[in-house]
This record gives C-alpha cells, sequence and structure tokens, in this order.
C-alpha cells in the first residue's frame, strides 16, 4: 500500500508493480482522483482503490464506484469504517473487471441535497446499486424524498434511456389498480370501451417505482407477487400473458412487517420487494443539513422566477432546531413561501417565527397517521430528552416507558374481547396468570361483559 500527495508519484509506483492497495483523495495537486482509477483499473486490474474525498455528495459516490473504486468513504471518516475496508479488500479475491464510466449529469441537477452522516451512507448505498437491477424498497416519512431517491437509481443506472414509470397506490381506487398496473381489454369491465396500456407496459425496458406499496389491495398484491416471480402478467380481462422487463423500486411510509403481522400484506410479496431496503432518516436526524437544503431552495425558487432571498444565520439556526413533521417537503413549502410572502430580501429571525407560528397543528402535536408505534414513542423520547436540556431523566425511565405503553394495550384489548381474560391473555400472547397479575399492578378496572 502507498501513499503519495501526488498522482504523478501515485502513478510511477503503480507502473512498477507496487503496492496491493491504493487509498487516494479525489483533490489531488496535479490530477482527479476519479479520473486516474480506469486508467490503473485498466493496467492493474487487480488493485484495490479505496476513494476518500471532502466533495461528500451523490455525485461523487456514484463517479467513485463506476470508476471501478472498490469502495468510497467521505471526509471526515471514521478510522475503524477505513480500517474494515481495507482489511475487506485485502481480503475479497479480485474480479479484474475494470469497470465502465457512465456519462453523468452535472451535480447541481442531482436532486439529493445534503452531506450528513446519515445522507453519505444514502449516497454509498445508491452508488452500489446504480450498475444493478436489483428490486429497491425505500422506507421513510412522508416528505423525506422517496422519489427522488427512486429517481436517482434511475437516471444514474443502465435503464436511465428508458421510462420512469410512478404510480401512487394510494392515489387509485381500489377496484381500478389491478387495470392501471396491467392494462385491460376492450369490454372486461363496464366503461372500458377500448383496450388500455398498464403502467407495466408504459415502464418497459425502465423502472416501475411503486409509491406507498403499503396501500396496495391484497388482490393486486397476489397478481403483482406472480410478476415477481414469473416475470409476466396478463391483462384485465386478458388471456395471453405478457412478458415484462422492467426494474420495480417500491416505497412506503408505512411499517410493512406490522402490515404483514396484521394480514393487510403478504409476507412472500414483503421478502420479494425488500431485496435492497433502503430508510431515509426524518429531517430532524440529519439537521446540519436543514441550512444547505434551504439554500438550495431558494436558488431553484430564484430559477423560477421568484424573487431572490437570503436567510440570516440566526433564522437559519432556529429552523434547524425545528421538528418538521412534514420533513424535507414541508421545509420546500415553507422556503417558497417566505419567496413569495416576505418584503425583505434578508429573511430575519422574526420572519422565520411567525411564519413557522401559523403551521397548522392537530391536537397531538401533527399529523401522526400512518406512523409505526417505534415513531411515535421515539417522538415522544426524543422531546422527553429535549427537555431535560443537558440533564439526564430520572432513574426507572424503561419501567415508565414500558407502563405507558402496556396500559393502553391491556385496556383495548380487554376492551375488545368485552372484559373476557382468556381470550385477552390469547390475543396478547400472555399466560393468563401474567395478565391477572399485570391487570392487579397497573390497577386496571375489569368490566365483564362490557361494551
Amino acid at each position: 500500500m502507498r501513499a503519495s500527495g501526488t498522482a504523478s508519484n501515485l502513478w510511477r509506483w503503480i507502473e512498477q508493480g507496487e503496492g496491493d492497495l491504493v487509498i487516494t483523495d479525489v483533490v489531488m495537486p496535479d490530477e482527479n482522483g476519479l479520473d486516474l482509477i480506469p486508467r490503473i483499473r485498466r493496467l492493474r486490474p487487480d488493485l484495490r482503490i479505496i476513494v476518500m474525498s471532502a466533495q461528500s455528495t451523490l455525485l461523487t459516490a456514484v463517479r467513485a464506484s463506476e470508476s471501478g473504486a472498490f469502495d468510497y468513504l467521505p471526509k471526515p471518516f471514521d478510522l475503524r469504517a477505513l480500517l474494515s475496508s481495507v482489511s475487506r479488500a485485502l481480503a475479497e479475491p479480485a474480479s479484474g473487471d475494470a469497470g465502465t464510466v457512465a456519462d453523468q449529469a452535472p451535480e447541481e441537477a442531482l436532486p439529493l441535497v445534503g452531506r450528513s452522516p446519515a445522507m453519505q451512507e444514502i449516497y454509498r448505498t445508491i452508488a452500489r446499486l446504480v450498475p444493478t437491477d436489483l428490486t429497491v424498497m425505500i422506507t421513510g416519512e412522508s416528505g423525506t424524498g422517496k422519489e427522488l431517491v427512486a429517481r436517482a437509481l434511475h437516471d444514474l443506472g443502465r435503464r436511465r434511456g428508458a421510462p420512469f414509470v410512478a404510480v401512487n397506490m394510494a392515489a387509485i381506487p381500489r377496484e381500478l389498480i389491478e387495470s392501471e398496473l396491467f392494462g385491460h381489454e376492450k369490454g372486461a369491465f363496464t366503461g372500458a370501451g377500448q383496450r388500455t396500456y398498464g403502467r407495466f407496459a408504459q415502464a418497459e425496458g425502465g423502472t416501475l417505482f411503486l409509491d406507498e406499496i403499503g396501500d396496495m389491495p391484497l388482490e393486486a398484491q397476489t397478481r403483482l407477487l406472480r410478476v415477481l416471480q414469473e416475470g409476466e402478467y396478463t391483462t384485465v380481462g386478458g388471456r395471453n400473458p405478457q412478458r415484462v422487463d422492467v426494474r420495480i423500486i417500491a416505497a412506503t411510509h408505512r411499517d410493512l412487517m406490522q402490515q404483514v403481522r396484521n394480514g393487510l400484506f403478504r409476507e412472500d410479496l414483503f421478502y420479494r420487494i425488500n431485496v435492497v431496503p433502503i430508510r431515509l432518516p426524518a429531517l430532524r436526524e440529519r439537521r446540519e443539513d436543514i441550512p444547505e437544503l434551504v439554500r438550495h431552495f431558494l436558488r431553484l425558487a430564484q430559477e423560477e422566477g421568484l424573487p431572490a432571498k437570503s436567510i440570516d444565520e440566526a433564522a437559519m439556526s432556529y429552523l434547524a432546531t425545528q421538528r418538521w413533521p412534514g420533513n424535507v417537503r414541508e421545509l420546500e413549502n415553507m422556503v417558497r413561501r417566505m419567496s413569495v410572502l416576505c418584503s425583505e430580501d434578508h429573511i430575519g429571525l422574526d420572519a422565520i417565527k411567525a411564519e413557522l407560528g401559523q403551521r397548522p397543528r392537530l391536537a397531538g402535536g401533527g399529523d401522526l397517521s400512518g406512523e409505526s408505534l417505534s415513531v411515535l414513542v421515539r417522538r415522544k423520547l426524543e422531546e422527553y430528552f429535549a427537555a431535560h436540556k443537558q440533564g439526564l431523566p430520572a432513574r426507572g425511565l424503561y419501567q415508565r416507558i414500558l407502563r405507558e405503553v402496556e396500559r393502553p394495550m391491556i385496556e383495548l384489548t380487554l376492551s375488545a374481547t368485552k372484559g373476557n381474560q382468556v381470550r385477552a391473555a390469547q390475543v396478547l400472547g400472555l399466560n393468563r396468570n401474567t395478565l391477572r397479575k399485570k391487570i392487579t399492578e397497573l390497577e386496571i378496572e375489569v368490566e365483564r361483559g362490557r361494551r
């Protein structure tokens, strides 16, 4: 392994056959490290290359991967992560595949913004997936940018010359979903006056993005499973199977495993679409990206003809303290409103506070529909710890949280079984004596036969 500050020294060592591994920065005094990789791979195809860069963007990660780099590490990097990457590079057998570099869009055109550690992991995952056709499952709260990730996987991948077709399962009436996806024949149902091509046919050779797949009815899930298994489908009212060549990317804000346990989502379909899971972080999990996102949205607004605006440091710091239940989408909408409605060119703290003070809020502190229990518990705990500032809560937090969860769970189960403790114990998966003990400990009142 060799280290060098210049590309010329590095190239000389490579030509001489020295070293088993190259660790290089993207920015070098006399050449771009990414441009050097294909040349190294042609001369020494077995030589592993690890790229590091402070230019921590999606484009850098993708270019490093497509150039033939073994791994990409954003700066500042964790030493353990570097040592792990070095160990894997030296242990893994070489393939000798030099790879190819695809033409890339300019960095400014890429939709994903942010350099936080959470986003760096997303970039690295996307970079590894770009040369593949693997099925991807994107999860995350509403407004985190799931469709943007799907589009990036398509636009940077091998199918970018073919269509990208997005369909929102939650926006289609249940009785029309199968026709929407697979098309229908003339006369297949009332109102079907002509043959119609579905989204699978429209996406042929490209990518089909199934947004909010957790809202897909079970009968449509069964047909989708067959497509994934057999690579073919039949139109509604049709008889002849149609071969299909599309990459499937799915997304949801729901907890699909909970949906499976509730009998609302097919377990076999879940494992078919969850080949590569990508979880997008909520905006509150990457607050350090907020200033960059705000500046990005201000530039977009100006490019669209809205007045040029800037936000002062105090206002920017205040934005980073907010919870943003609507995530990046909510932040973008706020920036656009301020670009139109704020009379000053320089937006200050008072204007931001006044704008955010007008946000609609529900009694529970936001719209929590569709959130999993774990997300709701996490939110409450985040607020709980934040309320203690630099201090810590009193001892016994674990038992206090369990008690808060246990009580409503047992009360509602008893209510559903009309006070029948035997049936309630079966539903909860508890021994009957254990349930009785908890009823006593939690001082839960049981009424037999209540409705």
